[in-house]
């Protein structure tokens, strides 16, 4: 099987492809086609859910990533190298309670809706973690890595796990000991008045209308894909391989609530009218 080619990137939520082969996923099947727009469960950053919907008329109950070599195929966890290795194929999995034939043409389609929540959650997360890193600008006492804003990235010098949901997303950092000999001043985070500074941030940016797009440097599954987004401040980049809406205003509002732990911060973001 050749690697799947995907058009989820460009916003796409139906197709139609051939069925290349059918794997066990647990105690159901694996269908993999041609190119899909469905978007699977990344194994290595699990971060945005796998899109719904159906293949060939078939509920996909889930849609995860598969990889290939030597006729052999692991999917998830399983697999044991690095993502966008050249020696595999690199696959989305369809997983169906029953199988479909090998080489049939079969249609292929996205709940449009919960893409679209999806699609918001990551992108408001994306907004945030920007916002997040201005906010928190004044608490570095050395240098650091900077985003694309030109603030010092605590969103990637911290971040230990990510989830998006619909309309949501919920990211914790942590502020332990290898944190604070980075330069950061982590003790005592007046949380509260933190995130009013993203919030307002994060308002003036949606009321911006800044346009979003993804840039997509080839069709393949594991090709580098970076979110951009034009905000006022100047164009903002994030490398990303999931969903997004078109623009900030979409999102109608992004409101950002702060929790701090002894040894973590965690933030979680909301997308609402």
């Amino acid at each position: 099987m050749n690697s799947t080619l995907v058009t989820f990137p460009s916003g796409r939520v139906s197709g139609h492809s051939e069925i290349l082969g059918v794997v066990p996923v647990g105690g159901r099947h694996g269908l993999v086609v041609a190119q899909t727009p469905f978007h699977p469960l990344d194994h290595t950053w699990p971060d945005q859910p796998a899109d719904r919907g159906t293949i060939g008329g078939l509920p996909v109950a889930d849609c995860v990533t598969g990889a290939a070599s030597g006729g052999e195929v692991r999917v998830g966890e399983d697999i044991p190298v690095r993502r966008g290795d050249d020696a595999w194929q690199w696959l989305v999995v369809h997983v169906t309670d029953r199988p479909l034939p090998v080489g049939e043409q079969v249609e292929l389609v996205v709940d449009a809706a919960y893409r679209e929540a999806l699609s918001a959650g990551h992108s408001a997360c994306h907004l945030a973690a920007l916002a997040l890193n201005a906010a928190l600008a004044d608490r570095w006492r050395k240098e650091v890595g900077l985003d694309a804003l030109g603030h010092p990235d605590f969103d990637q010098s911290a971040i230990t796990s990510s989830r998006i949901g619909e309309r949501a997303s919920v990211d914790v950092y942590r502020l332990g000991k290898s944190l604070r000999k980075k330069g950061f001043a982590a003790e005592d985070l007046p949380v509260d008045e933190i995130a009013t500074r993203v919030n307002g941030l994060l308002k003036t940016w949606v009321e911006a209308d800044a346009p979003i797009w993804v840039d997509v440097p080839g069709p393949g599954l594991t090709a580098r894909r970076t979110w951009r987004c034009g905000l006022p401040e100047g164009e903002a980049s994030i490398p990303c391989g999931g969903t997004h809406v078109e623009r900030t205003s979409r999102l109608g509002a992004v409101t950002v609530a702060l929790e701090a732990g002894e040894q973590s911060l965690t933030m979680r973001t909301t997308v609402g009218s």
